[in-house]
């Protein structure tokens, strides 16, 4: 009876395994992982106190951490599969299994042994079936091995594809604004001397971007624990100057020559795309969907965000862009539109060691703008 119950709990916790797999690789959504989601926000939690006793440096730790989910989660896999099959086996040692070296040994140690040389971890086996039944076994467990070892290396190298192309987005943007982060010199850029339908196509491109970027993080959770130095690889910050820059183009651009442009479907997709980038960073980073959900801004950040307005509409019009006569009505809209997002980020930045000056310069600090003339005087000497 006791034998019968071991290999019952073997088999179910190779079939658990199977079902994570299946979940996290092939059906691939987020929240769906039974064991790997689990996993990798245990690690994360782990992690993140660990990497503050490093003072400043504990942006190199947590960069560990992504690379370290994936190396656990193979691992874990593997020693479930191997301590399933161990469990199926144990009963079985010196009938259905024997040892090819003599007299076999009965204990679970040996057991795990060979249920990991089944599955093909083992290049080379010393304990061999002895019935059909068992002959069966050892065949579905090499298959399962080989499969399930299959499937992971593929996912990896899914997971490190999508990661690349999520840094590029990062990077685009962050080269399009000049090496500023900042929504308004990239949509000066966009839009020199008011010629934006000649650009409209990057815009486009950036809007499919930002959705390709958004259904990775939906396809491969884990992508949201890469962390590295620069924080324009992070997705809090291009998440800020897109959705920054909409709230510019829907609030600052002049409504008569370019109401083509505010109601155009690449800045539409770009917006949502955007925001339902920071739902999925939310439960990524188990903040408990708190980044939907700000309260009203003070006096303090309106005035903030007027600043911003002001500043941004400034350097629109040195671009030869036509802004809003209705100052105090651009500022409205503006404001009404940064109230749907910097909370948001205001949450997912810190939960990835950033600073929400980090992410969003501009933004943070509307009046400090020394860099940008810095930059601009610099393109012209070299022009």
């Amino acid at each position: 009876m006791i034998s019968r119950l071991e290999q019952a709990a073997g088999a179910i916790l190779i079939l658990f395994v199977l079902l994570d797999v299946f979940l996290t690789v092939l059906y691939a959504r987020a929240g769906t992982g039974i064991l790997s989601e689990r996993l990798a926000r245990t690690l994360w939690r782990l992690f993140k106190p660990f990497a503050r006793l490093f003072g400043s440096n504990r942006g190199k730790v947590l960069s560990f951490c992504a690379p370290s989910v994936l190396v656990s989660l193979v691992g874990t896999w593997a020693l479930l599969l191997a301590l399933g099959t161990a469990l199926i086996i144990h009963p079985a040692l010196g009938t259905g299994v024997r040892y090819s070296h003599g007299d076999t040994p009965r204990d679970f140690g040996s057991a795990l042994y060979a249920g990991a040389t089944t599955l093909s971890f083992i290049s080379e086996g010393d304990f061999v079936p002895a019935t059909m039944r068992y002959r069966l076994l050892y065949i579905f467990s090499s298959l399962l091995g080989v499969s399930v070892m299959s499937l992971t290396l593929t996912y990896l190298m899914q997971v490190y594809t999508a990661l690349r192309e999520r840094n590029t987005f990062g990077l685009k943007l962050y080269l399009m604004s000049g090496e500023t982060a900042d929504a308004a010199e990239l949509l000066a850029g966009l839009g020199a001397q008011g010629r934006f339908e000649s650009s409209y196509s990057v815009l486009a491109e950036l809007a499919g971007g930002a959705a390709a970027v958004k259904e990775a993080h939906h396809f491969y959770p884990v992508l949201a624990l890469f962390r590295f130095r620069d924080a324009y690889y992070s997705m809090s910050g291009p998440i800020s100057v897109g959705l920054d820059m909409v709230g510019l183009i829907k609030g600052a651009l002049d409504d008569e020559e370019y109401a083509w442009l505010k109601e155009s479907t690449a800045v539409t997709m770009l917006w949502r795309a955007l925001l339902m980038q920071t739902d999925i960073l939310d439960d990524a980073y188990d903040l408990g969907g708190a980044a939907a959900h700000g309260e009203p801004p003070d006096a303090a950040t309106r005035e903030r965000w007027r600043h911003r307005y002001l500043a941004a509409s400034e350097r629109l019009r040195s671009a030869g862009i036509r802004t809003r006569a209705d100052v105090e009505r651009g500022i409205e809209i503006y404001s009404t539109l940064r109230a749907d997002w910097e909370h948001r980020i205001a949450l997912i930045a810190p939960a990835m060691e950033y600073t929400v000056s980090e992410v969003d310069p501009a933004g943070a600090h509307p009046t400090a703008t020394e860099g940008l003339p810095d930059f601009r005087n610099r393109l012209t000497a070299i022009s």
